[in-house]
């Protein structure tokens, strides 16, 4: 196991900037997942820990060792890509021995470590089969396993479960968290999914243009975030926004306009935005309430049925917005019907006309 430790670490191609000066510190045994949308640098991140790409500038410590210019061997990490790679002429026992063999390692330690990271998997029956042979899910183990026998210091995924269908993916995720939880190895993994980060994560790093926006325990994340950025991206359905206007201020207590000025919402802020401002408020579909006295009057024109909920998609009269509500499924909703929304209380988000998200009082 290591910590790691990434300071003003810069990486362009060509003319193209990839990473802006990213500063991390990964605690050893920590599981953390690299999430944002495609080519925010997350990926080129998890090359340059492990040393397929040079970084321009900054430094990368694992384990307290500069690992600037050490070629990948020697670094002590294992990678689990996307792609399987397994050798399809292969046994699942020699592609997951192969790197041991090439180090020379006595057999008999071969065998113990290939048949300890296969009960880790639970696929020691596989262990005769070739690729070929093997499902989506289990060749995806045997590249998981193949990592383990090499006993690294951390672990690196880059999207190992892109190429699974849905259920697969829920199992992986829970077969992850446990393997884990049981080597208790640091973990670092990328993905855009963000179902994967917030049920896999110790702590999520959420990146944008080359930037991390923030880092923190996913429900901090959820529940707290630093900006419209990252209250936007993690939640599905994502986060709804709604333009505002501060109508009256007292530097802690504003009262913000919603919906054309149809609507006035009582926030208390740690410092309350000047009257005048524009801010944008943000309440997650399931914080939103119907039919709410003195509400926001918004008509729902579509209704999706889940079976243990309902989500109700509603245009804001007056400004034309759109949001999304989780209600009730025990209830009839009928596209058409006109709704007065609320928010439940300590759960309504301010953002300045930077982005940034307004502290609570």
């Amino acid at each position: 196991m290591a910590n790691l430790d990434l300071a003003g670490v810069r990486k362009s191609f060509g003319a193209n900037t990839i990473l802006h000066g990213i500063d991390l510190a990964i605690e050893d045994g920590e599981f953390i997942v690299f999430v944002g949308p495609s080519g925010c640098g997350k990926s080129t991140l998890l090359r340059a820990i492990c040393g397929l790409d040079e970084v321009d500038s900054g430094d990368i410590h694992i384990g307290g060792r500069r690992m600037n210019g050490v070629p990948p061997a020697e670094r002590g990490l294992a990678m689990v890509f996307q792609s399987y790679a397994l050798y399809p002429h292969m046994t699942v026992r020699e592609n997951m021995a192969f790197a041991l063999t090439l180090a020379n390692r006595p057999q008999a330690d071969i065998d113990a470590a290939v048949m300890k990271a296969a009960q880790a998997l639970r696929i020691e029956p596989l262990l005769g089969r070739r690729p070929k042979e093997l499902s989506g899910g289990q060749r995806q183990r045997v590249a998981i396993g193949r990592a383990i026998v090499r006993q690294p210091s951390v672990f690196l995924f880059d999207e190992p479960l892109s190429n699974l269908d849905a259920a697969l993916r829920v199992q992986m995720r829970i077969e992850l968290a446990r393997l884990h939880r049981d080597l208790a190895t640091t973990m670092i993994y990328v993905t855009h999914d963000q179902v994967e980060a917030m049920t896999l994560a110790d702590r999520i790093v959420v990146f944008n243009g080359g930037r991390i926006e923030q880092v923190g325990p996913p429900l901090q994340l959820y529940h707290e975030p630093d900006n419209l950025f990252v209250a936007g991206f993690l939640g599905a359905p994502a986060m709804n926004f709604l333009s505002g206007e501060v109508r009256d201020s007292d530097g802690r207590q504003a009262a913000i306009a919603l919906a054309g000025g149809r609507a006035l919402l009582q926030v208390v802020l740690a410092s309350a935005p000047a009257r005048g401002q524009k801010v944008t408020v943000g309440i997650r579909p399931e914080h939103l309430l119907a039919d709410t006295a003195g509400g926001i009057p918004a008509t729902v024109f579509a209704v999706e049925h889940l079976g243990d909920g309902a989500y109700l998609y509603a245009t804001v009269a007056g400004s034309g917005e759109q949001v999304i509500m989780r209600a009730d499924p025990e209830m009839t909703w009928s596209a058409g019907q006109v709704l007065a929304l609320g928010a439940v209380p300590g759960r309504i988000h301010v953002f300045g006309e930077d982005g940034q998200r307004l502290k609570p009082a």
